[in-house]
């Protein structure tokens, strides 16, 4: 199937965080707290989407709260820490939105994401993901984890489904 055809088909997506929308970088404090850098065009992105009904999820092992609050803050409700088995989550999830593996973009760069990506409509990493996932993946975004990955994908399958505009009602991401 061409990418054009897997783009066009695309009804809900699914992110990992760390590698994905960070740089995989955890900065931590002497307190213990875990710090990450997001990308504020990914957020814009990610908040777009959900505005025009897709349905999104994030599925990590990342146990982070600012993790939890920054994807809430953004209006993501189906975030998933400290997921141990992507792969039965990832399920729960699908059941729950009435979606099939066909209907999902999942986007990953390590071990941990392998097995939720088979069998998707598109499974994609971003360009500094592990080789393995490279060579296993339908797209390879021309932008690193943390720099834009996350919004390469999300706008193109919404400007090819005619989903994506100018939208100013999104002012804080």
């Amino acid at each position: 199937m061409l990418l054009f055809e897997r783009l066009k088909g695309i009804r809900a997506f699914v992110f990992d965080v760390d590698g994905v929308l960070t740089n995989g970088q955890v900065l931590v404090t002497e307190s213990g707290e875990q710090l990450r850098s997001f990308n504020i065009k990914d957020g814009y992105a990610l908040q777009l989407a959900i505005r025009r009904n897709y349905p999104l999820a994030i599925i990590t092992g990342a146990r982070s709260e600012g993790v939890r609050l920054r994807m809430e803050g953004l209006g993501i409700r189906s975030v998933y820490l400290n997921a141990s088995d992507k792969s039965a989550v990832l399920a729960t999830w699908m059941e729950e939105n009435s979606l099939r593996k066909e209907d999902l973009l999942v986007m990953g760069d390590d071990v941990p994401d392998l097995p939720i990506m088979e069998g998707v409509r598109l499974a994609a990493c971003p360009d500094d993901a592990i080789e393995d996932m490279k060579q296993k993946v339908h797209y390879i975004s021309a932008f690193k984890g943390g720099q834009g990955a996350v919004r390469d994908v999300i706008e193109k399958v919404m400007r090819l489904q005619g989903t994506w505009d100018a939208n100013p009602e999104i002012k804080s991401v």
